[in-house]
């Protein structure tokens, strides 16, 4: 679409997943252009991941041309912690071969331009208070329900990053102390095997055994999905609703803390898995009012994202148009 883009105020941003490549032309008003999505490269090799983004960038450039547009920055949401000054990509579980990489002065030397970098969930964050449900707040958590659970802390409208840019961990809080499910992340009870797509699935498995009547006796263990238990969720599966309620409890949990932490005036909760807000919003607000202490539970708000798939690519784009204004 076009809504009469001014040469050079456009970004080109770009959502690096384990699966996807998105890219997409944003203007100030952070109004979105041309989107390009492509796989993400299933390679050792961190040039072959460089070079599809720079052939992403390039794509988007070439059809802002067409329109008169030029590309005024470009930046970058990485799945994984990062180094904002130096472009080093820290840790980067789902493309493996970015780890300890230097993503940002090899996407420069590329595309011969300065490339910002930022985790995929901070940018999400940023989305949200720019375009989406958490307009107009400056203290604001965001959880990013997908595969695994990504947050972003916003504090007075400043990105919190940490002293080594790994501030924002969410979901390897712990919520389950005794007996915790061990993570990836080598602790035990995170709150990312209870509230994601993986924990879901996992506990629905786990509890085939007691629910001999459930729905999901018909589905074959491997092809059990979150999206398959949301659907027995709403059909009335005792199960899938028992899951979903665990999720919302130990998400409950984790949010308690970070209200009586932050005193957030939101949390905003995106990501797949929260396509299934209505299942697991109730106990997860419950258990915030139950453990947090009452006045900033009863004054943070808490609601589902709005900005879907393009909360990075959107929250990429904003801190692009911060950077040039300064």
């Amino acid at each position: 679409m076009n809504h009469g883009a001014t040469e050079g105020d456009l970004v080109c941003a770009v959502d690096l997943g384990g699966t996807n490549l998105r890219a997409a032309n944003i203007d100030s008003c952070g109004r979105i252009y041309d989107r390009i999505r492509n796989a993400t490269p299933a390679s050792d090799a961190a040039e072959d991941v460089v070079d599809s983004i720079a052939a992403a960038v390039r794509q988007c450039e070439a059809v802002a041309l067409t329109r008169g547009a030029q590309i005024q920055s470009v930046s970058v949401a990485v799945p994984g912690t990062v180094h904002i000054d130096t472009g080093l990509v820290v840790n980067a579980p789902n493309i493996k071969c970015l780890e300890g990489y230097k993503l940002g002065p090899a996407l420069e030397s590329a595309l011969e331009r300065s490339v910002l970098l930022e985790n995929d969930a901070n940018a999400a964050t940023l989305g949200e208070m720019w375009q989406g449900a958490a307009r107009s707040y400056q203290t604001i958590i965001g959880l990013t329900l997908g595969t695994g659970v990504g947050g972003g802390i916003i504090l007075d409208g400043k990105l919190w990053r940490g002293i080594d840019g790994t501030a924002g961990e969410l979901g390897h809080t712990t919520v389950e102390a005794f007996g915790g499910v061990q993570c990836k992340c080598g602790n035990t009870g995170c709150l990312e095997n209870y509230a994601s797509a993986i924990g879901i699935v996992r506990m629905a498995r786990e509890g085939l055994a007691r629910h001999s009547n459930s729905s999901l006796h018909s589905i074959a263990v491997s092809d059990l999905t979150s999206e398959k238990i949301f659907s027995a969720a709403m059909a009335g599966d005792e199960l899938a609703l028992e899951v979903f309620r665990r999720a919302g409890v130990y998400l409950g949990v984790a949010m308690a803390n970070f209200v009586n932490i932050f005193n957030p005036e939101m949390i905003v909760i995106g990501g797949g898995v929260s396509a299934a807000w209505e299942m697991f919003a109730q106990p997860a607000r419950a258990e915030v009012l139950r453990r947090a202490f009452r006045v900033p539970a009863q004054r943070c708000r808490i609601a589902r994202a709005e900005c879907g798939d393009d909360a990075g690519l959107i929250g990429a784009a904003w801190l692009a148009i911060q950077n040039r204004s300064e």
